[in-house]
Order: C-alpha cells, then sequence, then structure tokens
C-alpha cells in the first residue's frame, strides 16, 4: 500500500491512497508546505513491479518546473514565473496525450499552469513520414497488452527505401511481429518473428513499410521492458544504377523511369556534334554502368554521302573536310538525275552538310525509229509504226520477187536513233529466178522452226549442196564414159547405139526399152 501525506509525520493528511485510487494523477500531487510524507507497506503474498516517484521544490510565487514522461521542453524563462509558457514534444516513437502541447505559468496571487502537462506514450498504429524515426510496442517500456492488433505505415521519398534496425524484440510465445515490404498487408513479407531475438536488420525494396503486431488474446505481457523498439531511417535505394550526368552539347533518354538493372540509357548529341563513346550504356546486375559516359565533340568534317548505283565517284578527299569535293560519273547507259558533284559546306548551326542531296543514275533513253517503210512487193516482220532503240526489223519478198539488200536492219540507240542501214528492195525476178527463188522458199521450209537465214547466208546454204551434188553426178558420168570408148560429150543421136551390132533377136519388144 502506498500513502503520501501532506506533512512530515504518520499523522499528516494523506493526498494520496493506493487502497483508494489506484495511479497517481497525471498532473502531480502539490504540498501545501515544505514537506510530503510516502509511507510505503507491503506484504509477504508475492513480488509485485514496484514503484518511482519524482518530486522537486520550486520558488514561492513561481510554477514548478514541469515534467513529461519520455519528453522533453523548453521553457521561455527556466526560473517559471508567471507568464512563462512551456512548449513539450516527446521522444521518438512516443506520442503526445492528456494535455495540451503549451502551457503557461498564470494567477499571480497563487501561480499554477494553466494546463496539465501532457502525458508521452507508446501508441499502438501511425502513420510515420520522417526520414527517421521509432516504432515502439504498445505502452513500452511497460507492459503490452492483450488482445491487440497494431499497424504502422513507414514511407519516405519514392527514391529512397527503408533501413529497420529492430534492437529489442521480446515477445511472448503466442504474439506476432510482421514486417511487409510495401504499404499495405498484400505487400510481399519481409520477416515474420514471435519470441526473442538479438538485434538485427532489414532492408526494404520500396519506399513502404507496414509493421504489424498482434499479441495474444488469451494472454498479455506483464513484465518490465517486454515488447520491441525498432528504429527506422531512409537509405539510398540499393537495387539501382547510380544516376548519370547529363553530357554537354547533347541529352540522354531512358528505357523506364527507375535505374534497376536492365535500364538502357540512350545519348543524343544536338545538331552539328557527333557522339564520341557508346551511345548506349546497361545498368547491370552488380549496379554498375556498362561503359564509360560519352561526349559530344563539334563536327568538322561532313559524312561520307555515299555511292550512286550504276556509277563511279571522283573523291577530293577521303575524310571528307569542309571544302572536300564528290563527283558522280554514270556507267554507259545511264544519265545522272540531280547534282554531278557535291561540295562539303560549313554551317555556322548543324555543322558541315553537303551542298546537294546524293544524285541517281537512271536509264537513258532514246528516241524510236520510225517505220523505214515497206518494199514494193516486200513484207516487214514485225510490223509497226515505231521501233525501239536496239530492236531489229527482218524483210522478205513474196513470190516472184528477189531481195537486193540486207534483210535486216537495227535500230541504232542515238538521238536521234537511226536504222544500221537502207531498206532493201524486192525486184522482179527472171524465170531461171523464179525457180531459184522457189527452191530456196522449199530449202527455207526444210529448217527447223527458230533457225533464220538471211540474204547471201540463204543462197550459200542452197546452191552449195546443189552444186556438190552436180560434180558428183557429171565425174560419175566422166568415169562410165571412159570405160565404154564413148567420147566424153556425145550427143543422143550423132553415133551408132551399142545395141546396133546385137545380131540374136533381142527378147524385148518393149519398144521403149529398145530406143533406150
Amino acid at each position: 500500500r502506498l500513502i503520501i501525506r501532506n506533512g512530515n509525520n504518520v499523522e499528516a493528511p494523506p493526498v494520496y491512497d493506493s487502497y483508494e485510487v489506484e495511479y497517481l494523477p497525471i498532473e502531480g500531487l502539490l504540498s501545501t508546505g515544505r514537506h510530503f510524507f510516502v509511507e510505503l507497506t507491503t506484504d509477504s503474498s508475492g513480488a509485485a513491479a514496484g514503484m518511482a516517484l519524482r518530486y522537486e521544490a520550486f520558488e514561492q510565487g513561481h510554477c514548478y518546473e514541469p515534467f513529461v514522461k519520455y519528453g522533453n521542453f523548453t521553457a521561455s524563462d527556466p526560473r517559471y514565473p508567471v507568464g512563462t509558457t512551456v512548449e513539450f514534444s516527446c521522444d521518438p516513437g512516443y506520442t503526445l496525450e492528456q494535455g495540451s502541447t503549451i502551457i503557461e505559468c498564470v494567477d499571480p496571487s497563487d501561480p499554477q499552469w494553466n494546463e496539465t502537462e501532457p502525458a508521452c506514450r507508446a501508441v499502438c498504429s501511425g502513420e510515420l513520414t520522417d526520414t527517421a524515426g521509432v516504432v515502439l510496442s504498445p505502452n513500452w517500456p511497460e507492459a503490452y497488452g492483450k488482445g491487440q492488433d497494431c499497424i504502422w505505415g513507414l514511407h519516405v521519398e519514392e527514391d529512397k527505401r527503408i533501413m529497420l534496425d529492430v534492437r529489442v524484440l521480446r515477445l511472448g510465445s503466442g504474439d506476432m511481429l510482421t514486417f511487409y515490404d510495401g504499404d499495405d498487408l498484400t505487400a510481399r513479407i519481409l520477416g515474420q518473428y514471435t519470441g526473442a531475438r538479438g538485434r538485427f536488420k532489414l532492408y526494404a525494396s520500396t519506399a513502404d513499410v507496414t509493421v504489424q503486431f498482434q499479441s495474444d488474446p488469451g494472454a498479455g505481457a506483464f513484465a518490465y521492458r517486454q515488447g520491441f523498439v525498432i528504429h527506422f531511417s531512409e537509405v539510398p535505394r540499393n537495387d539501382t544504377c547510380p544516376e548519370l550526368p547529363d553530357i554537354a552539347n547533347g541529352w540522354k533518354t531512358s528505357s523506364q523511369p527507375e535505374l534497376l538493372h536492365g535500364t538502357v540509357v540512350t545519348f543524343h548529341c544536338y545538331p552539328g556534334f557527333q557522339l564520341t563513346g557508346t551511345d548506349l550504356l546497361m545498368c547491370h546486375w552488380d549496379l554498375t554502368w556498362s561503359g564509360d559516359l560519352p561526349s559530344c565533340e563539334r563536327v568538322t568534317t561532313c559524312r561520307d554521302p555515299g555511292d550512286a548505283e550504276h556509277s563511279r565517284r571522283v573523291v577530293s578527299n577521303p575524310k571528307f573536310p569542309v571544302g572536300a569535293t564528290v563527283q558522280y560519273i554514270c556507267d554507259k547507259g545511264y544519265v545522272l538525275a540531280g547534282a554531278g558533284t557535291l561540295t562539303c559546306h560549313d554551317r555556322a548551326a548543324g555543322g558541315p552538310k553537303w551542298s546537294d542531296r546524293l544524285p541517281k543514275c537512271i536509264p537513258e533513253t532514246y528516241e524510236p525509229c520510225h517505220n523505214p517503210g515497206v518494199p514494193a512487193g516486200g513484207r516487214q516482220n514485225p510490223e509497226r509504226r515505231l521501233y525501239p532503240a536496239g530492236a531489229t526489223l527482218h524483210f522478205s519478198c513474196t513470190a516472184g520477187r528477189a531481195l537486193l539488200g540486207e534483210g535486216s536492219l537495227r535500230c541504232l540507240p542515238g538521238h536521234p536513233s537511226r536504222w544500221s542501214g537502207s531498206p532493201p528492195i524486192c525486184k522482179a525476178a527472171s524465170y531461171d529466178e523464179f525457180y531459184s527463188n522457189r527452191n530456196l522458199d522449199a530449202v527455207a521450209k526444210a529448217v527447223p522452226s527458230g533457225t533464220t537465214l538471211e540474204g547471201t547466208n540463204v543462197a550459200i546454204a542452197v546452191f552449195l549442196p546443189v552444186l556438190v551434188v552436180a560434180l558428183l553426178i557429171g565425174g560419175i558420168y566422166l568415169y562410165f564414159s571412159k570405160l565404154q570408148g564413148k567420147p566424153a560429150l556425145q550427143l543422143p543421136l550423132a553415133g551408132s547405139h551399142p545395141y546396133d551390132h546385137i545380131t540374136v533377136e533381142s527378147a524385148f519388144d518393149n519398144p521403149t526399152y529398145e530406143t533406150g
């Protein structure tokens, strides 16, 4: 039993009796004189938690010095005369309750504070947005109650992460402390603990952490300093590459806002500058960049303008500095479309540039040949009004006419295009020529399809075999004539026949055979 008396002996009137009131008043006790008498009586039933009293003396005509457990205060006057103001604050992990944050000493006749000093308590649940702080089990360092379900939300800047330093962890066997890597209870669990454990640390992968504490509804914690003490602070991200600086005379773009592993940063230069180094940097798994930072250098040359198809080029300087020229010459059969010579010019903005676009070499076009006309008694193949450059025109004559001149003409490309020769003529043939021509026609028909014999080639092809056959027949005739003793050349009726000397009557009565 605890009794506090307003005096200096056991007979003084009590101002507090634990049998009548379980807890001391939050505002404390004030004596009317210079003495307090404290009386504590215990029995043999068992050990209790104990007690702790704080007292102070203050000057008459002043307010007493305020006090807040697990907190601090600042005063406008450390002697606390009338008019003094005091502002309170709590230690990390505690919250101000049951009183005003600012109190004032009033009433000169009986100085006293106008409000009761507040209390700092470790509360169940809360939202914390400071860069660092403390989370305490409810009522710490006093024992927490049973059947509690507390949730704290910790939040830092989006580009930061949270480090948790669990300095005290002493829980009952049925109590649970859980850490979630996110801003709600559906996030990934960082850790889940019960019982007692030594100091340890956890690192979140996001800018938010949710802490949940659940105590056993059937049994609370009644031991002093049983619970938990968690210090938290924001730390730089440990899952991103370091920020890359901007480059002079250029800019950069990123494949995603956060520089996580796998992120690609692309560098670009302003017009008139070219990139020296790699234009792509990747964030590796070890959170380092794949290469060194590039730079943008002033451009002093033109780019290679390239080759034009169906052409060759003459280059004055292969590095293409300002003033260099490139001349394009088209292959035969192609003409230039565009500027034949490009010159590298300097510009105040944007860097050197070619004087014109890359030219093209396009196929040369020629005027067609006009139909030279059909010779009298002749034919054309093919017959049309205009013939493109390179086309061939064939001529032939009708029956009874002979072709004089070239049997085929070719349209020669040019400006204008022209025929390779004059068109032939078809001349009326003599009797022998007519039959010769007919023989030629017969031979021509015997030539397989697709074979073309023109002009003199046709005549040679026909008359040469005929001549060979005639000579062969003549040789045979002369040979047999000599064997029979006949003159080489004898007319049919000029001499006697060999059967004039036959004495035996002929067995043939056919006059045809008899007259030879």
